[in-house]
């Protein structure tokens, strides 16, 4: 097969076609990961402001139950 200039430049051309398509998914993709890391964090702290809520309805809870146990005791 003789390799000639013409089919050298055709390949680098599809090489290059190629390569910018990637280059435009990689580029979605990094989008797609900064709105799940979006996501995440606003579930996270979510989860943080449930965990307080939880925390604060425990010792609401505990306080009730010393004051019933001292009560009837």
């Amino acid at each position: 097969m003789i390799v000639t200039n013409e089919l050298l430049l055709e390949h680098l051309k599809a090489i290059q076609s190629k390569l910018v398509r990637t280059d435009e998914r990689i580029g979605h993709i990094e989008g797609d990961t900064r709105v799940i890391k979006g996501h995440l964090a606003g579930f996270m702290q979510a989860e943080l402001h449930q965990d307080a809520a939880i925390a604060s309805l425990q010792a609401r809870l505990d306080r009730i139950e010393r004051r019933l146990v001292s009560d009837g005791g």
